[in-house]
Formats: structure tokens, C-alpha cells, sequence
């Protein structure tokens, strides 16, 4: 087999970093895109919501490692704001990321998946299209969409090989969720508040996903496609 080449959006922090050492590890070529790309070879300064970057930052990557036929796309920003005081500029602005961001990427890389004749795409959404999460309506309403989208294009792709699925991630230990923490987002709720109130006893790790991604890019997971799987310590079932 020759060597697979995987794109991981949002891979300079957090989950996306995770997944794309993962990769790396896996024997993958992996270049990651993001706006605050690491000091490391096939590290892109990517906005995931201009699609003029998108192509350029794949043409690079194509020249480097061959045709991308692995994307995960973890690229994603969130906010707190009750929805009454929600102006649309920042409802756009998540909408853009989380949801434009993956059709851009999903869509300039499916040429490759096509040719290639085999394809796998994981995308990032959150537990939090399960059950809603207040003050975050933007970007429920993003990640609800990215699930939807993800089992839209597993119909329309698996019959040329390329498999999709999404990773919605629980209760995971980030640098997003720690500035929310810093902030005050959760009210008057604790990280030991959620922890206890997750069934494993303990705050997921972004490696937690990681292995996950890692697992529905393999050749294994061949027969995976259109799923919503996620990787929660058991906290949304």
C-alpha cells in the first residue's frame, strides 16, 4: 500500500494536534491547516473559511506527499452569548468555521478521494448537538449541521470508496474549554462538577479522540461510513 497523505485542519492545539500526532504516528504524510500554524515542516497558515487558501495550502501539500485522500476536519471556534443578545456578525463568524470551513475543505480535497478511488473523511462536531447547550446556539446549530452533512456525503461517496463519519467529542480537555473555564462560561459549574457527572470518572483527553480518528481512517474501517460516534467517557448515550 502505498503511503496515505491526511490533511488535519485545526492541527496547530488541542484535538487537532492530537489527531494529526496520531497520524503521524500511524505512518501517515500529515499536513495540518490552521490560522496559527506550529514551526513544523507541512504546518499551513490556513483559513479554513477562504477557500482560496484551502486550494492553494492542497496544492502545496499535493506537491509535497501526493493526493490527500484523508481529511479530518477539527478546525472549529465557539462562544457564550444568550441568543437574544446575539448579533448576527458573531453568528456568521461560527457558522463560518464550523460549517463553511468543512464544506470548502470536504470539497476541494474529494477530487483527490475520487481518483484515488478511496477516501476518508472524519468530521470534528460535539456532544453538544445531542442535547443542546445553552448560551451556545451558534454553534450547536453549526456542529448539528456538520452531522447532518456528514451522513449526506457518506450516501453520495461510499459507493466510490470513501467513507465518512463524525467524532463528536464529551467533556474533552482543550485549551478551548479551559478558557472557557477561565472565563466563567459554565456559571457556577466546576471541572469536578462534570467529571463527576461523567460515567468514567475522569476528563477526556484530546488523544481520546485521536484514537478514534485514528481507527475510521484505517483500511479496518472500510465498512464505517454515516456514522455519528462518540467519544464522551459515556456521558451522552
Amino acid at each position: 500500500m502505498t503511503r496515505r497523505t491526511a490533511v488535519v485542519t485545526g492541527g496547530a492545539s488541542g484535538i487537532g494536534a492530537a489527531i494529526a500526532e496520531r497520524l503521524r504516528k500511524n505512518g501517515y504524510g500529515v499536513a495540518t491547516f490552521d490560522m496559527r500554524p506550529v514551526d513544523t515542516e507541512l504546518s499551513y497558515a490556513v483559513d479554513v473559511t477562504n477557500r482560496a487558501q484551502v486550494d492553494a495550502a492542497l496544492t502545496e501539500v499535493r506537491a509535497q506527499l501526493g493526493l490527500v485522500t484523508i481529511l479530518v476536519n477539527a478546525a472549529g471556534v465557539e462562544g457564550f452569548v444568550a441568543f437574544h443578545d446575539l448579533d448576527f456578525a458573531a453568528w456568521q463568524r461560527v457558522i463560518d468555521v464550523n460549517l463553511n470551513g468543512v464544506f470548502h475543505c470536504v470539497q476541494a480535497v474529494l477530487p483527490d478521494m475520487l481518483t484515488a478511488g478511496w477516501g476518508r473523511i472524519v468530521n470534528i462536531s460535539s456532544s453538544s448537538t445531542h442535547s443542546g447547550t445553552p448560551m451556545k446556539s451558534h454553534y450547536v446549530a453549526a456542529k448539528s449541521a456538520v452531522n447532518g452533512l456528514t451522513k449526506v456525503l457518506a450516501l453520495e461517496y461510499s459507493p466510490h470508496g470513501i467513507t465518512v463519519n463524525a467524532v463528536p467529542p464529551g467533556f474533552i480537555d482543550t485549551p478551548m474549554l479551559r478558557n472557557a473555564e477561565r472565563r466563567g462560561d459554565f456559571d457556577r459549574i466546576t471541572i469536578d462538577d462534570l467529571i463527576a457527572a461523567t460515567p468514567v470518572r475522569r476528563i477526556g483527553q484530546p488523544q481520546d479522540v485521536a484514537a478514534m480518528c485514528g481507527f475510521l481512517v484505517s483500511e479496518e474501517a472500510g465498512y464505517i461510513t454515516g456514522q455519528i460516534i462518540g467519544v464522551n467517557g459515556g456521558r451522552v448515550t
